[in-house]
């Protein structure tokens, strides 16, 4: 049986770093994607090899392995032997290198992988083979694969993220539109599930994960559910108390300020925050911080009220 190199099937150098191996695999995924090319059974398969590939060198663990055990392979190919005997050489010590072990402790489960792959690390579907002298359990099947997760990112303003959203994304060449709920925060991420890449077994899709960035371009800042604002009010207003309008993120409301606010002084108003993700009836909280403005340009009357009302502080 041929040797299945996983690093030309991905076009990439064996030397070629993690971040490259996914650069290449999300390449070639898009030109065979089976919905880019139906009815094309080439690309089909060249999709499947292409999955198998990755989710072997997508892995550093994995990706360490299968060198050491392609490695191994060469040398007993060299040695006169074939495919389903490389467990028992591999068993006898020809291959120095290696330490032996069963394939589920090397990769799992052999799911959907091909003849090579399962010959190469263990024996085929149904069979109770050795590998490196350890017995693997016998099965009537394998599990299906899970298609692997598409990664995107959506850009939000504040406004947007209060009040909910949605985003249309074009996804491996596909119109998907997503809608996002009130109160989703900076860095969440979301998931969509059944819109990443198809199984390369005819099993589940895997999903899109949606990384989610607020830009705040308001004057609240944000502490998780709740809003901070800074208002300004006169000094009349702040020691003699009285009404203050201040614009919340949805609505203008009417703060009442007690007398005597202090400079600095921090009013919560509840329920005036953002929304709680997925639950539309909860929302943080509003904090003010009150500054106070002083008058300036006093009139000769406004400089003698002053001096009196210090006389009588005195």
């Amino acid at each position: 049986m041929e040797y299945k190199d996983y690093y030309k099937t991905l076009e990439v150098e064996k030397s070629a770093s993690q971040d490259d191996i996914k650069k290449s695999y999300r390449r070639l995924a898009r030109k065979y994607h089976p919905d880019k090319n139906q009815g094309n059974p080439k690309s089909e398969e060249k999709f499947k090899e292409l999955q198998e590939a990755y989710e072997v060198l997508r892995d550093a663990a994995k990706r360490q392995k299968y060198d050491q055990l392609g490695a191994n392979w060469n040398q007993y190919q060299h040695a006169g032997g074939g495919a389903n005997d490389f467990g028992r050489w591999a068993q006898q010590g020809a291959g120095s290198e290696y330490r032996t072990a069963s394939f589920d402790e090397v990769f799992g489960d052999s799911g959907g992988f091909s003849d090579f792959f399962r010959s190469f690390f263990g024996g085929a579907a149904g069979n109770s083979e050795s590998f490196g002298g350890t017995r693997r359990r016998r099965t009537s099947g394998y599990r299906s694969i899970k298609g692997s997760d598409y990664q995107a990112e959506v850009r939000l303003t504040l406004a947007d993220a209060f009040r909910g959203s949605s985003a249309v994304l074009d996804v491996n060449e596909q119109k998907i539109k997503v809608n996002i709920k009130p109160g989703v925060r900076d860095g969440q991420v979301l998931r969509v599930k059944g819109k990443g890449a198809p199984s390369p077994t005819g099993g589940e899709s895997g999903d899109l994960l949606l990384k989610i960035s607020v830009f705040n371009n308001t004057p609240f800042t944000t502490e998780g559910n709740d809003l901070r604002l800074a208002v300004t009010t006169d000094l009349y207003t702040a020691m003699l108390g009285g009404k203050l309008t201040v614009d919340a993120i949805d609505k203008p409301i009417s703060v009442t300020l007690p007398r005597e606010t202090s400079i600095g002084k921090t009013l919560r108003l509840k329920g005036q925050g953002m929304p709680v993700y997925g639950k539309a009836d909860e929302r943080g909280d509003l904090y003010l911080k009150i500054n106070v403005a002083l008058p300036k340009g006093l009139t000769v009357e406004e400089v003698n009220l002053f001096e009196k009302l210090a006389a009588l502080r005195r």
